[in-house]
């Protein structure tokens, strides 16, 4: 309980006797920082501030309207449709965030005794073994924060698995298609290794020849998305499998398109050794911003015991769960305490409230939404499909606005812009490299048929303006806070503060 305290004294909190009294000694005095009166002594000299700092003084009203005003301008998936390929920008269920906000869950440290916090550590087991059996891995570690950092922990993984056999020195490369997200090759770089890119076939597949031409005893891995950016589904994935494996290399899955086979095939099952799952495009937690993100790692039984420490863990006999820390051929800790916790907890809810059925017919929709999105829009005869074009996609799908350019001189990017006007997000543009003008589409399975419509509409409404009045098109867009800005100029010379643009503004 807290002692009375003057005005000008600090607050004095003494710390009741719990059962964990080995933790918290019982009764002892806690000073808290004074927050009125003269700067608290506590803070050093030369750190105190000279004078209050220059803060508006606002009506909660007039709080509440700049607040409200700023996420109006904000577009969010609770606002609008955003058809970004790759990224899977699907709708987050609410109920995932009231979960994660239960205080049992929001107001846990890790650093509490494990047997304090045995629910939390025992959603850590199961979302461990959820993730496992979707993907047919045996254990996947929670600790990386993001897709990217996910496929970093997965190489780190590889090589310890190589050095262990003896083999560290001689595995020196790792094979990625051209097709590969950009994420590939700047991983394999940060572990160590020279990638090595193999072209794809005119079906926009992995070439299976060049592939046989390309490994030797220098491989490592090879890392492979499936379905590939195309959307088109790897067919001869068991041949590719073999083929790594032959000459000792492994597998890794870039888990980026798992959204699509999700319940319906496994990794696992096709010969992968390591998948990252990007729990933000799969398992519908949050995304954008950098952050916050979860890039969990499963592995095969022999790669076990060198994913990231301390792995959760069920005690049977004791009935009892903890944090393992006695794994002594761990690549260690990449990530601090237990990962980004509040969203594993929220792709836990989202498994939970799904089921397995449920995540198999997410999957469904998903491509459903995709292919029908598809053939809606090449029927405007604006965009075509490079590869395979008879080819029923996955969960999303690749135009080339290259014939559309050629004659508006309307670019993919102008129309990017022109969508923004019309009130949805720009799908991805130029991606993958090897389609010119390329405009990545990715509906999933959280939107409507009514919703997919009005985006055809709006795209029928971008070729009639770009043969009819390309400007304003390339004037676009004009109706969102900030017009077209300089992207050259703008990644050369970033506004990242209100001083910056201040200063920006005075020197016009």
């Amino acid at each position: 309980m807290a002692k009375q305290a003057k005005y000008d004294e600090p607050l004095v909190f003494e710390i009741e006797t719990t059962k964990y009294a080995k933790y918290h000694p019982p009764k002892i005095p806690v000073e808290i920082t004074k927050t009125v009166g003269n700067v608290s002594e506590l803070i050093p000299k030369e750190m105190q501030r000279e004078a209050l700092p220059n803060l508006p003084s606002l009506a909660e009203f007039q709080l509440s309207r700049h607040y409200t005003h700023l996420a109006q301008m904000t577009f969010s998936v609770d606002s609008g449709f955003y058809p970004l390929g790759s990224c899977t920008m699907k709708y987050n269920p609410k109920i995932n965030d009231v979960i994660s906000c239960d205080k049992r869950i929001a107001e846990s440290h890790p650093y509490q005794p494990d047997e304090t916090v045995q629910g939390n550590i025992r959603i850590l087991c199961e979302t461990d073994q959820m993730l496992s059996e979707l993907a047919g891995m045996v254990r996947t570690t929670l600790q990386p924060s993001a897709g990217a950092h996910g496929e970093l922990t997965g190489i780190l993984v590889i090589r310890a698995y190589h050095e262990d056999h003896g083999e560290g020195e001689q595995r020196t490369e790792v094979i990625v298609p051209d097709s590969a997200h950009g994420t590939n090759p700047a991983t394999a770089a940060m572990a160590g290794y020279r990638t090595v890119v193999i072209q794809s076939k005119e079906n926009g597949l992995v070439d299976l020849e060049a592939l046989k031409s390309a490994v030797s005893e220098k491989t490592a891995a090879l890392m492979l998305t499936n379905p590939n950016t195309l959307g088109l589904f790897e067919e001869e994935i068991l041949e590719i499998a073999k083929v790594v494996h032959d000459v000792g290399g492994l597998l890794y899955y870039d888990g980026a398109n798992f959204n699509a086979i999700m319940g319906i095939c496994r990794p696992g099952d096709m010969g992968f050794d390591v998948i990252h799952f990007n729990v933000h495009k799969t398992l519908s937690t949050p995304h954008g911003g950098g952050g916050p993100g979860s890039g969990p790692v499963g592995v095969v039984e022999k790669l076990v015991p060198y994913l990231p420490k301390p792995m959760p863990e069920y005690d049977t006999k004791n009935n009892h769960y903890y944090l393992n820390h006695d794994l002594p051929k761990s690549i260690g800790k990449i990530r601090g305490f237990w990962g980004n916790f509040s969203v594993l907890v929220r792709a836990y809810v989202y498994m939970l409230s799904l089921g397995g059925n449920g995540l198999k017919i997410a999957s469904e929709q998903a491509v459903l939404n995709a292919n029908y999105l598809k053939k809606k829009i090449l029927v405007l005869k604006g965009w075509t499909l490079p590869f395979s074009t008879e080819t029923p996609r996955k969960h999303e799908f690749v135009l080339s606005g290259e014939d559309l350019h050629n004659e508006t001189g309307i670019s993919t990017l102008d129309v990017a812009k022109r969508l923004l006007d019309l009130g949805y997000h720009a799908p991805t543009v130029y991606f993958p490299l090897i389609v010119h003008e390329a405009l990545m589409i990715e509906p999933t399975e959280t939107e409507s048929k009514e919703t997919l419509d009005e985006f055809t509409e709006a795209m029928k409404q971008i070729l009639t303006e770009a043969r009819e009045n390309p400007e304003i098109i390339k004037n676009a867009p004009q109706l969102t806070p900030i017009s077209r800005v300089d992207e050259v100029l703008a990644a050369k010379e970033p506004i990242l503060t209100w001083q910056m643009f201040k200063e920006k503004q005075m020197e016009k």
